[in-house]
């Protein structure tokens, strides 16, 4: 073993001099190409007589883990990964990072470059690789997304809680507004919802800074969060919202940052991350929010406030459009409440159309986001799409902070959408002469009869709301085409960058962000596809359901090289010899992909020239295996698939891929094109070797994400490509398909 700090051993003949690396391999939201680096990192290393061995970090968990022993005799690490690796075990080793796509397309180089890496130290922060981008801005971004991430349950949980409770227990007072009797049942459900609620922002802010900081700038990022949220700490009627914490949450993670790389003694350096920077970024941070930051928030509120109660005599179009754009702003920061207390205020002095047009304001936000993931799936991850769901139940009972999880992940589109919403809404009620007696909104205070005018109040929340959805589908979609059309970097293919980054991917969860299965979100904003020189599969923009349906998996999944034994297995294992008509059968010994591609789903030739047509076909090859219960519904997946971005992976390789109900057990099918059918791989080059791979609904997760990476695996094997394309027959076909396991 060599010094950590001196020039790793340059290989000889005994075991002593033998060479040993050590890689991480990692991707977000693509867990083939965590494989396929990985594969192409241990090929080059094994071509050199290095040894290698290569932790994966993909959706399914990580995979090979690299011990203590491990990193003791290694002479540098490798870490090729587009999402956050921890790399407080490597110090005093080698350390280079690198971003995925170079350990698929540059293993050889980065083997070599690994020789001369910095020395990682504690507190350290790697560079960016010179091919990496702006590392600045990258962290920025997944800080954001992995607040975000771990927000939304509190955001969910919290608003319906409060929904449920007001739908079921609460009713109007002329005095109290929409209220809920104090000693009831349903005070105690809105009371556990309003705590999630209440902790949905300091959550925000604290990992935001956790994602920046380390585990350091959580509590600071937290309790800044909180006093943030808390006008009252600096003489404010409303706190800052997400948006202070927002700002809190960077300035606790970059403060941590900034105190780790204060030279203290030894003897202080182990009660530095649990004690002293703590103390004093928490410190620092909620003194300087509560006696600098917090004062321009309270003199924004004030000036709002006499700026609209100057506004009473104007045009009722404009007053509710401009109440309207401050309610949907900042969806309960000081910008919406100053809105909100102004009609409030109101309702005392008999002027009812104020706050009714802040009523109609207040549910067009949640209600347009969560119409949004209902009118354009694929611009959503699976997660997304289901706090859409909660989203447009908040909505009806005027829960506007239901949309912040969309704000804060995409607030170039979504906020804009939002506003304008809320300004259409808040004109339309304002010209209706629409009345609200109790301080609240959306249709839950038409329902409990709080509200004249009630079909044009409606009027005035549906126009809103499908402004504010059509808005935002349209920014997102704009966005993404931007980044589809970015121009190629040459030796990595295309690369479409984030609003992050050049190369770094728009990240939900960062760390230990477990919560959403490594997908939360979603969403959001790299896609690699190989250059020539390698096969890879092509991860989803951000907001995407690719994330959910290519990339992404629940929780810590199977080994990827183990078997399962699967009814389907069962099924397979039992198709033995050969019948007397010399039919191949697959002997139970010899299964291919858990016994889920058999031969009743091999074709030798592939009879369509198009891809629509080659989905169609292939679709029939799966319903040999009489596991297809709805061939119509699985071919129009597999194609809406095909519409978020092609599964051509470049090197004659496509993989089209489904999940839905339309099988009743996953299945996978391949066939062969002679001629090639033409599937937009960015290589140019026509698919020749088609995989087709379709899972249930609840087989979605782990099997899904473990048949991807056998494949991704197998597929960088060159040999194993040309056996494919010249194998004559079923049989030889399924002979040379039997070596992935």
């Amino acid at each position: 073993m060599t010094s950590p700090a001196g020039p790793p051993p340059t290989g000889g003949g005994s075991e002593q001099q033998r060479v040993r690396l050590l890689a991480v391999t990692a991707c977000p939201t693509g867990i083939a190409h965590t494989y396929m680096a990985a594969e192409r990192l241990a090929q080059a290393a094994a071509s050199r007589g290095i040894d290698m061995k290569v932790e994966t970090q993909g959706s399914i968990g990580a995979e090979n883990v690299l011990d203590d022993n491990d990193v003791s005799t290694a002479d540098g690490i490798i870490v090729a990964a587009d999402k956050d690796v921890d790399l407080s075990r490597f110090v005093g080793k080698r350390v280079l990072t690198v971003g995925v796509a170079e350990g698929i397309h540059h293993p050889e180089l980065l083997i070599e470059r690994v020789r001369s890496a910095p020395v990682h130290e504690t507190g350290a922060t790697p560079a960016a690789s010179a091919s990496g981008g702006g590392k600045e801005r990258s962290v920025g971004y997944k800080a954001l997304m992995n607040g975000v991430s771990y927000m939304i349950p509190f955001v969910v949980v919290g608003g319906l809680l409060i929904a449920i409770s007001l739908s079921l227990g609460g009713h109007t007072d002329p005095s109290g507004g929409l209220v809920i009797p104090k000693d009831s049942f349903w005070m105690d459900i809105n009371n556990i919802g309003v705590i999630g609620f209440t902790l949905m922002v300091p959550i925000l802010s604290g990992y935001i800074a956790y994602a920046i900081g380390d585990r350091p700038a959580l509590v600071p990022g937290m309790i800044g969060g909180w006093i943030a949220n808390t006008g009252s700490l600096y003489d404010s009627k409303a706190g800052a919202g997400f948006i202070g914490a927002i700002v809190t949450g960077f300035l606790a993670g970059y403060l941590v940052l900034w105190i780790k790389r204060v030279k203290v003694p030894k003897f202080v350096q182990p009660i530095m991350p649990i004690i002293v920077i703590p103390i004093v970024a928490t410190t620092v941070l909620g003194l300087s929010f509560i006696y600098v930051i917090g004062k321009p928030i309270s003199w924004v509120f004030e000036h709002l406030t006499d700026w609209l109660s100057g506004m009473t005599g104007t045009s009722a179009i404009l007053l509710g459009a401009i109440l309207g754009l401050m309610i949907a702003f900042d969806m309960g920061g000081p910008v919406n409440k100053t809105a909100f207390l102004f009609g409030a205020g109101l309702i005392a002095t008999g002027n009812q159309t104020v706050m009714g047009m802040c009523a109609a304001a207040i549910p067009v936000m949640p209600l347009g986001q969560g119409l949004a993931t209902l009118i354009r799936k694929r611009l959503y991850t699976e997660q997304e799409r289901e706090t859409g769901l909660a989203t447009l139940f908040m909505g009806c009972f005027g829960i506007s902070e239901g949309a912040i999880p969309f704000a804060a992940a995409r607030p170039a589109q979504v906020i804009p959408a939002n506003m304008l919403g809320g300004a259409v809404a808040g004109a339309v009620a304002g010209v209706a002469g629409v009345e609200d007696a109790v301080p609240h909104g959306g249709p839950i205070v038409a329902v409990l009869g709080a509200v004249s005018g009630v079909p044009t109040f409606f009027v005035a929340v549906l126009i809103g709301t499908a402004v504010t959805a059509l808005t935002t589908v349209t920014l997102v979609d704009i966005s993404e085409r931007r980044r589809k059309g970015a121009a190629p970097t040459p030796g990595l293919g295309v690369i479409e960058p984030s609003a992050a980054g050049p190369l770094e991917p728009a990240l939900v969860g960062v760390g230990a962000g477990a919560a959403a299965g490594g997908a939360a979100g979603a969403v959001v904003a790299q896609r690699i596809v190989a250059s020539s020189s390698a096969p890879a599969t092509e991860a989803a923009p951000a907001g995407t359901s690719e994330a959910a349906d290519l990339d992404s998996g629940a929780g810590a999944g199977a080994d990827a090289d183990a078997e399962v034994g699967t009814e389907a297995d069962m099924t397979a294992g039992t198709r033995t010899g050969a019948g007397a008509d010399g039919e191949l059968t697959a002997a139970p010994d010899r299964q291919v992909l858990s016994g889920y591609l058999t031969e009743e789903t091999v074709k030798v030739t592939l009879d369509a020239r198009d891809k629509e047509a080659a989905v169609r076909e292939m679709v029939q090859l799966l319903a040999r295996s009489g596991k297809v219960a709805d061939m119509d519904e699985l071919v129009a997946t597999a194609l809406r698939r095909e519409a978020q971005g092609t599964t051509g992976l470049g090197e004659e390789i496509a993989i089209p891929h489904a999940k839905t109900d339309a099988v009743t057990a996953p299945v996978v099918g391949f066939a062969r094109s002679a001629g090639g059918v033409e599937w937009g791989s960015l290589d140019g080059t026509k698919a020749r070797l088609v995989f087709m791979i379709s899972v249930p609904e609840a087989a979605a997760g782990d099997e899904h994400l473990r048949i991807l990476a056998l494949l991704s695996r197998k597929l960088m094997d060159p040999g194993f490509r040309e056996r494919l394309l010249a194998a004559p027959d079923e049989r030889a076909l399924l002979d040379v398909l039997s070596e992935i396991r």
